[in-house]
């Protein structure tokens, strides 16, 4: 399947895979976090459309659209075309640069960058329908509080991946007692017995568990009671970068 990412100016924002890694996570003793193999898979959930420029976001905390501001804070010479407020209420409008189009059948998920909070502003998502749609559309983060906020060149500003249309529609979610199913049951009795014995053992300060530091069942895609890995288990995520088939690339 092809993701089509027509580029709407000569020279649009850079579009990457999503990174696997986060500052945050990195700042953690050990880099703890990337220990829990459902975010870091989640870190790389997408491509990224990064900031062209560094700039500033202003909020007097109003509701009008000139309560908000930008100023760029490099040599970007076209922020007001990148970077503009539209809707009132502390809401930044972006240009992403692209119309995206999706093959039939799949829509487009859109939101900021995943396992990745920013202070004094959030973003906004949305699902749209790129397998029929004609024209772009925007990202949009919303500032949270009064004050000024401050976005890097090469920040990502906006994260997309294909969804397929209408299937959340089609999911009936069912309540059950654990016990209605025994196999399921005595899995996670495992599991748990497992857990306690660990944590128990690295209260106590026992050595070969605090090197250890943490169970591995997840990561290693295997259940407590059983040796052998569940064979569609996925360690890492890696997407393929943008192949720019433009005849006027550029560089």
């Amino acid at each position: 399947m092809k993701l089509l990412c027509y580029a709407l100016t000569t020279d649009p924002p850079e579009l990457v895979p999503a990174s696997p890694t986060r500052a945050w996570m990195d700042e953690f003793a050990s880099r703890h976090p990337y220990r829990c193999l459902p975010m870091t898979i989640g870190n790389t959930w997408g491509w990224e459309v990064l900031c062209p420029a560094k700039f500033s976001i202003t909020w007097t905390g109003g509701t009008l659209v000139s309560d908000l501001t930008f100023e760029v804070l490099d040599e970007f010479p076209w922020l007001d075309h990148f970077a503009q407020s539209n809707f009132s209420h502390g809401i930044a409008t972006f240009h992403t640069g692209y119309l995206f189009r999706t093959e039939p059948g799949w829509d487009l998920m859109c939101s900021g960058p995943i396992n990745s909070p920013k202070d004094g502003v959030a973003a906004l998502s949305g699902v749209i329908e790129t397998d029929w749609l004609p024209y772009p559309f925007t990202m949009n983060w919303q500032c949270t509080r009064p004050g000024t906020v401050v976005f890097e060149k090469g920040e990502p500003f906006c994260l997309v991946y294909p969804v397929p249309h209408g299937v959340l529609e089609e999911i009936e979610p069912v309540i059950h007692d654990l016990a209605d199913d025994p196999q399921l049951l005595s899995q996670y009795n495992a599991w748990r017995e497992r857990r306690e014995e660990f944590m128990e053992r690295f209260r106590a300060g026992d050595q070969s568990t605090l090197k250890e530091a943490w169970q591995k069942f997840y990561y290693a895609g295997k259940r407590p009671n059983e040796e052998t890995p569940v064979d569609t288990h996925m360690s890492k995520l890696r997407l393929k970068k943008p192949l720019d088939k433009r005849k006027r690339a550029i560089a």
